[in-house]
């Protein structure tokens, strides 16, 4: 059988090819004028071969691509071979298409250029879905970029809500609690408990719902550090302790001092305990009993707060913490409370890479809240020397001597000075109060204090303008003074810029007389 293909088979192959392709296959002169027309080219421009043999080519460029193709038949003249070339080209119909074309020049048998042929690919469809992509990817970053915008908005809305409502609590706490370390009859100092016990629950509140917006963001972060445990739940009893007496319920402790350390943050491990004595005390009728005790299990502390109180609902158990959820949010309903507690311990409990659970026998039986906390592989010094006691009761212990000692107090707002200068006027130091930064850096210079406690939202210049300055100046002129931030923002990144600023602590308000006249001893050597 012989191998031999006629010229005639050949070009009858080829000429099915070409017959069959989907692109548009055309083939003209050196002038643009349509020498050969496939059904592909039929399909996508809509001129029958009869309609487009011997047109120029122009018939399908619009006016404003004719320059175009001029560079194209140029090109080809030159013997070059233009390929994947993406342009615009018009049907019969007079829409638009998208067109990927290759362009390679037809030469005769003496090898000279004689025409070009033209593949067209029609890429509209691919066109349009690079335009949609693009348009959803334009409005995803417009999207992006509105949603951190209200986010920083948010932010920058919770830090001035932060110090708005805290500023305050600030003095009312702060004058109550100079009111009942002093000689008071039995009327005056239970209405004097009562405020500073609603003065915490207002507190506690604010902090609760500034957690949760912090946790919906995700920006909740953890000051971590080893730590014994006991401590802190201890510092936590302390703080719950004026409202367990006020309804004579008992606290009882089991606590293990070998549990080992943990690591984590402690202010934030007091929050956990504080938020789940707090609901004991509250769900716990007058002579009730709290309990509270940890044991080491394996590499787990493990502790448990059980009270006598009115129990959880069967079917309230499984979301108790989900945020907002409530046994009752009725108008008539007996106990208050914005229902974000245990959603905030449990975030609080995972942070630490620990588990939270409740359990109850049902309506007045109780409840037992179980926490495990993972224990350092090794042990380690703790470096905590003190557990802050900072939000609502009062506690006891005696106010540290600041006698000899002069502090400027700089603070926008008079209540909030006054009462600074009269908790730390009790302790015997010399007071000068300043309203804004200007007044506060003149006086740091003629009147040469040994500590400076600033606010820092105020008119005009910040309390970060006025610790700028001051650290700006040489030490002789008062340039290396103490300086504390006695302020509302109470934010984690608020504590990280006031440190870094050139404050040395760094103290949220409201304030409690003892702890602030201890960090003034503290910070001055007079402990």
């Amino acid at each position: 059988m012989s191998d031999f293909v006629s010229p005639f088979d050949v070009a009858a192959h080829l000429a099915a090819i070409i017959a069959s392709s989907d692109d548009a296959i055309v083939s003209k002169t050196l002038e643009g004028v349509i020498t050969s027309w496939n059904p592909g080219a039929q399909r996508i421009f809509g001129y029958t071969p009869e309609e487009a043999v011997g047109q120029n080519i122009r018939m399908i460029i619009p006016a404003d691509r004719w320059a175009e193709e001029d560079e194209v038949l140029a090109r080809i003249g030159r013997g070059e071979r233009v390929d994947h070339f993406e342009t615009i080209r018009r049907a019969k119909d007079g829409h638009l298409l998208n067109i990927s074309l290759t362009v390679s020049p037809i030469k005769d048998a003496s090898g000279r250029i004689v025409g070009a042929s033209k593949v067209a690919r029609d890429i509209t469809e691919r066109k349009n879905a690079e335009r949609e992509r693009d348009r959803l990817l334009a409005l995803e970053k417009e999207s992006r970029r509105q949603a951190e915008e209200a986010n920083r908005l948010k932010d920058e809305f919770l830090a001035v809500v932060s110090h708005e409502l805290r500023s305050p609590l600030n003095a009312i706490t702060g004058w109550a609690s100079l009111l009942v370390m002093r000689p008071l009859d039995d009327q005056t100092r239970h209405a004097v408990d009562t405020i500073l016990r609603n003065a915490q629950t207002q507190t506690k509140l604010i902090a609760d719902l500034l957690d949760v917006s912090r946790i919906v963001s995700g920006q909740l972060r953890l000051n971590v550090r080893p730590l014994q445990l006991v401590s802190v739940i201890e510092a936590a009893i302390e703080v719950v302790r004026p409202s367990a007496d006020a309804k004579s319920i008992r606290i009882e402790t089991a606590l293990d001092p070998t549990t080992g350390s943990i690591a984590g943050d402690p202010d934030r491990l007091q929050q956990i305990f504080w938020n789940l004595l707090s609901n004991a005390v509250k769900f716990t009728q007058s002579g009730g009993r709290v309990y509270v005790r940890s044991r080491r299990m394996d590499s787990h502390v493990e502790i448990v707060v059980s009270d006598t109180g009115k129990g959880i609902d069967a079917k309230l158990l499984p979301f108790v913490f989900e945020r907002f959820r409530q046994g009752d949010s009725s108008t008539t309903r007996e106990y208050g409370g914005l229902g974000l507690g245990l959603a905030i311990v449990r975030h609080l409990i995972e942070l630490h890479g620990g588990v939270v659970s409740a359990h109850s026998q049902g309506a007045g039986r109780g409840a037992d809240f179980t926490l495990q906390l993972p224990i350092m592989a090794r042990a380690q010094e703790s470096v905590e020397s003190d557990v802050h006691r900072r939000v609502g009761g009062h506690l006891s212990g005696k106010v540290p001597s600041l006698a000899g000692l002069r502090i400027l107090v700089v603070d926008d707002e008079p209540d909030a000075h006054e009462i600074v200068a009269a908790i730390l006027g009790e302790a015997g130091a010399e007071i000068a109060t300043a309203s804004g930064s200007r007044q506060a850096f003149d006086l740091v210079e003629r009147w040469k204090p040994d500590l400076l406690i600033s606010d820092i939202g105020m008119p005009g210049e910040s309390g970060y303008d006025l610790i700028r300055k001051v650290r700006a100046l040489s030490a002789d002129r008062g340039g290396q003074i103490p300086a504390i931030a006695l302020t509302a923002y109470a934010h984690m990144q608020d504590r990280l810029k006031i440190l870094s600023a050139g404050f040395q602590m760094h103290v949220p308000k409201p304030i409690e007389p003892i702890e602030l006249a201890t960090i003034v001893a503290s910070l001055t050597k007079r402990l």
